[in-house]
């Protein structure tokens, strides 16, 4: 495997992360404070040997995760096919003029390998066995103007019993069996 296609897949795994885990690390408490020893024992203070100062590097919250209202993508917008029943999650930022877009469905892994083997007519490449993940590329990566190769990659969340994505909009349903990033080319790129 590639470099690119390994640092593409990292990105991958790290943008679908399941929206618990996001929400779950954004309860950060507030500034903790340390306990700092005194040297010597100060007379009138009996039995008090440290005092509470705040840390050199106090902990910053991390930010909190929602899923604002997005315009939902259609496929003339991406110029990618979107499976019929998959429901918009939410899109990110890459870099360099292009965006990741989650879509969910509860359709099965294989359908959606099979289905978009078929609607790009191409193979694509297994990129993981466990969990399953499929990418299909369907465009040219140009490293000087793109973040992430264009196509399409396919995520199988019910692996090792799990029981799916968590919706993180709060709709139904509240998870999703396999999960569909669609990657765009940056305005002006066609697909070949």
């Amino acid at each position: 495997m590639s470099v690119r296609r390994l640092c593409a897949v990292c990105l991958v795994a790290a943008l679908a992360a399941p929206a618990s885990t996001l929400i779950a690390s954004a309860g950060a408490g507030p500034q903790q404070r340390q306990l700092v020893p005194r040297p010597f024992p100060r007379p009138g203070n009996p039995g008090q040997d440290a005092i509470e100062t705040p840390d050199e590097h106090p902990a910053t919250p991390a930010p909190i995760w929602t899923a604002g209202p997005q315009e939902t993508p259609t496929e003339a917008m991406l110029g990618l096919p979107i499976y019929p029943n998959a429901s918009f999650i939410t899109s990110y930022d890459a870099g360099r003029g292009q965006r990741f877009y989650l879509f969910g469905t509860n359709s099965s892994f294989d359908e959606m390998v099979s289905y978009y083997a078929v609607v790009l007519d191409t193979r694509g490449h297994r990129v993981f066995d466990a969990p399953a993940t499929h990418m299909f590329e369907v465009g040219r990566f140009r490293e000087r103007e793109m973040a992430f190769p264009p196509g399409v990659t396919v995520k199988d969340y019910t692996w090792n019993g799990s029981d799916g994505y968590l919706n993180p909009t709060g709709g139904a349903p509240a998870r999703f069996k396999t999960v569909i990033q669609l990657v765009p080319a940056p305005a002006g790129q066609t697909r070949r």
